[in-house]
């Protein structure tokens, strides 16, 4: 006799694991939203919220342990990256309901940043597989990085202040006294590299957040890591640099120059911390970092087109602008 598949058996799992300090405040109407906009017949879920760091990865194992079909993060690029390193190679997917301050990898995917669109997302369920990095025993999905970005990264976290400017600020204070880090790269153990950098960034997706894009031409399934290897510009040509980041052309600026490959080993003289998807973490002082290929698999848009046309960043660059300036005048002083 044929066993009966009830109703719930027929539904997908979901385990939403919420992380209330990530970000902005207002964690606690997400409930509300996944009660109405969740379609119900299709999942069923419950809601997990995080009481100290590292808890989104303990709730993500069990998750992927208990057979549940999609495990979503609520929170930033440190709370993503703490439940995906738990999916990788599973069969239970990442969704993503961004709700930190950059939320680099969301905006790379093209996920809505509001919770009612990030939750229409789920339900259409429409599952991509992506590359993640392992960058010596640990893992990132977006970006890592060393120098003067993992200095800021360090600070920023710190700070109780969230948002584009709490973040400016520390680099504005910070850029004019930071000295540049001599390097060694070997890619793919061939081709090596001396330097003398302000930050490189190992780049698997395009962006550290906030639409600043660092790889405009990284990609998360094409199996490389972009090694952005990033000069300290004169502080007046800061204006630029901004503007090319926000407008995806900083590739095209004499301070930057960026590589494509599947391994890269990283030899620094001082074993300083490291940005690990915007998180600040000690490491040891060599990094050696490797593409795993499609090794996750992600919930995204279905219609994955360029969600940042160059009108919508320039409305940006004018609002922010006027504010970047004033903080650069009082340094440049």
């Amino acid at each position: 006799m044929t066993p009966t598949i009830t109703e719930n058996q027929q539904k997908k799992r979901i385990r939403f694991i919420v992380n209330p300090i990530a970000g902005h405040s207002g964690k606690e109407s997400f409930p509300e939203f996944v009660e109405q906009v969740l379609q119900h017949d299709k999942f069923s879920h419950e809601i997990c919220f995080t009481d100290f760091p590292g808890h989104a990865t303990t709730l993500a194992t069990e998750a992927v342990q208990a057979g549940f079909d999609i495990v979503v993060a609520v929170g930033g690029d440190g709370t993503i990256n703490e439940v995906a390193r738990c999916l990788i190679h599973s069969r239970t997917a990442l969704g993503i309901i961004p709700s930190g301050s950059g939320n680099g990898l969301a905006r790379h995917l093209n996920i809505p940043l509001d919770f009612e669109g990030a939750l229409r997302i789920i339900n259409n369920c429409h599952q991509v597989k992506i590359d993640t990095v392992k960058i010596n025993k640990e893992v990132f999905v977006s970006i890592a990085g060393v120098g003067f970005d993992a200095l800021v990264a360090k600070h920023f976290a710190r700070d109780p202040n969230r948002g584009f400017f709490a973040y400016f600020k520390i680099v504005a204070a910070r850029y004019p006294n930071y000295r540049p880090k001599r390097y060694r790269l070997i890619l793919d153990d061939t081709r090596i590299i001396e330097t003398e950098a302000l930050f490189i960034s190992l780049a698997n997706s395009n962006q550290f957040g906030y639409n600043t894009t660092i790889a405009p031409e990284a990609s998360l399934n094409d199996g490389l890591i972009d090694v952005c290897i990033v000069e300290k510009p004169y502080l007046v040509e800061m204006p630029i640099i901004i503007n090319l980041l926000f407008l995806k052309m900083i590739h095209k600026s004499k301070y930057v120059k960026i590589f494509k490959t599947s391994k890269v080993e990283l030899i620094r003289d001082k074993n300083r911390v490291i940005n690990l998807d915007g998180e600040p973490v000690k490491l040891k002082k060599n990094l050696q970092a490797e593409v795993d290929p499609l090794s996750l698999n992600v919930i995204i848009p279905a219609e994955n087109k360029d969600f940042n046309p160059t009108d919508v960043i320039l409305q940006t660059l004018t609002k922010t602008h006027q504010r970047i300036r004033k903080e650069l005048k009082k340094i440049i002083r």
